[in-house]
């Protein structure tokens, strides 16, 4: 049997074939030696240590056509960045071809229809940066430089989804650059099936060079924050989050962070380095109703720190930013469930006592709402009816202490997961998780589909990164 790309063991690759790629691109073609090349092949997760053979700064939808040629044509290993911001690194391919569209940044909103229209390479950051002033939002994550691009492919949760829906549902079409080097519309109306698979089944598909997305009104100012209190009222509070979020209007999404107390300047001074228990709220509706949906918040016990007030829903979105630098080294086990069970509870405060990292954190986020009420079969979203998501986040610097915090991750992980849905994110899934988790992020009707479209457009997985869907 064939090799699939994916599957060759050796790339070979001529200084003549480099130099007329150079020559055929507009944008920079950048090699390990080279100025720049460090900074190109930089990701969020310095875990990640691939190293591709070329990156490509590509200048528009013409050099990724080149690119997707050039490593189909030569057997090379490509890969995608857009924000590279993605756990996996699925940014990086080693010794082949990487795609970068950072430089590629431009948003374009219409706020008569309220449509927003974004490039490859943009991140939520610069998404909300021009939607904001027109009270405009197209729901996105809660790190301001997550990218578009990843995010939505995956699926793509956040502040404003149990209002709004996901970032995938609010996808109105793209322009793709296929296998086969041909630049594509997908839509509802045209490409329909690539355009379904393109809305949860995650980078296997091509390279999409554009997003035209459905903006909803919220904001420039919005209710939001969070209540903090001590670690040692973990349990109380966890049983709050559980009651809030069980009877929340679709308006309401809450996140329940377990942690140590970063310095950040919304919080007391005397707060930064101790255990806590935080619930941050972001509420997407009028303000006078939201009000009294945070008053149950605020009179529970008495908060160490209590920041929930009408501000800058740009403030919000960024809040969580400075916890999540670009260069540190990051490991995530992540698992959906359909309540919050009182063993559950217990687990996931125990697990968040024995921490070992002063970065690291579990983030429990409500979900439902909007998304839940939408036709299973939309788009290829496979965890739509998840009430709750829990993200173990281990975060350190040192390289000698791997092993540590990786340990922490799964032992905190195997201590939640047989209360899970057995279903999974995408967006979430380490390096090292295997074809059973891609498979359980879907099932296996969605799965076979996916699996179908891909081999149309792409049968020889030439798209194959780390959450990959193999053609059938």
């Amino acid at each position: 049997m064939a090799h699939t790309l994916a599957q060759q063991p050796e790339y070979r690759l001529s200084q003549a074939a480099v130099a007329d790629l150079r020559t055929a691109l507009r944008g920079a073609l950048l090699q390990p030696p080279d100025p720049g090349y460090r900074e190109a092949r930089s990701i969020w997760n310095g875990m990640i240590t691939r190293e591709p053979a070329l990156i490509a700064r590509v200048s528009g939808a013409s050099d990724v056509v080149t690119c997707v040629n050039f490593a189909r044509e030569n057997g090379l290993p490509l890969s995608i960045r857009g924000g590279g911001h993605n756990i996996a690194g699925t940014a990086l391919c080693d010794r082949g071809l990487m795609i970068d569209m950072s430089l590629r940044r431009g948003v374009r909103v219409d706020p008569g229809r309220r449509i927003v229209r974004a490039e490859g390479g943009t991140t939520w950051g610069d998404v909300d940066h021009e939607s904001q002033p027109f009270g405009l939002v197209v729901p996105g994550g809660i790190v301001s430089n997550t990218g578009v691009a990843g995010f939505t492919m995956g699926g793509g949760f956040g502040w404003t989804s149990r209002k709004c829906a996901y970032a995938a549902d609010n996808l109105m079409s793209v322009d793709i650059v296929t296998a086969d080097g041909e630049r594509r519309h997908a839509s509802e109306t045209e490409n329909a099936d690539l355009f379904w698979a393109l809305r949860g089944g995650g980078g296997n598909f091509g390279a999409v060079t554009s997003f035209e997305f459905q903006a909803h009104p919220h904001g420039p100012q919005a209710l939001c924050g969070m209540v903090v209190y001590p670690m040692a009222h973990a349990r109380d509070v966890a049983h709050e989050f559980r009651r809030i979020t069980a009877a929340a209007p679709d308006e309401l999404c809450c996140l329940l962070i377990l942690r140590i107390a970063p310095p950040a300047p919304f919080l007391p001074a005397q707060l930064h380095g101790t255990p806590i228990a935080a619930i941050a709220v972001c509420w997407t509706g009028d303000q006078a109703a939201g009000q009294d949906a945070m008053r149950a918040l605020k009179s529970f016990g008495k908060p160490a720190a209590d920041t929930i007030t009408i501000k800058p829903f740009i403030a919000h979105q960024t809040m969580l930013d400075s916890g999540q630098p670009f260069g540190r080294r990051y490991y995530w086990k992540s698992d959906f469930f359909a309540d919050m069970s009182e063993r559950l509870i217990d687990v996931m405060v125990e697990h968040a006592e024995r921490i070992t990292s002063p970065y690291s954190a579990a983030l429990l986020m409500h979900l439902g709402g909007a998304p839940a009420q939408l036709d299973r079969g939309l788009n290829a979203v496979g965890f739509r009816t998840a009430q709750y998501v829990l993200n173990v986040q281990a975060a350190w610097e040192n390289p000698q202490e791997d092993r540590r915090h990786i340990e922490w991750a799964r032992d905190y992980w195997a201590a939640i997961h047989p209360f899970s849905s057995g279903s999974a994110y995408i967006n979430f899934m380490t390096e090292d998780e295997g074809d059973a988790r891609v498979r359980a992020a879907y099932g296996d009707r969605l799965y076979a589909r996916l699996a179908e479209i891909k081999a149309k457009f792409d049968p020889g997985n030439l798209f194959h990164g780390a959450q990959n869907i193999p053609p059938r």
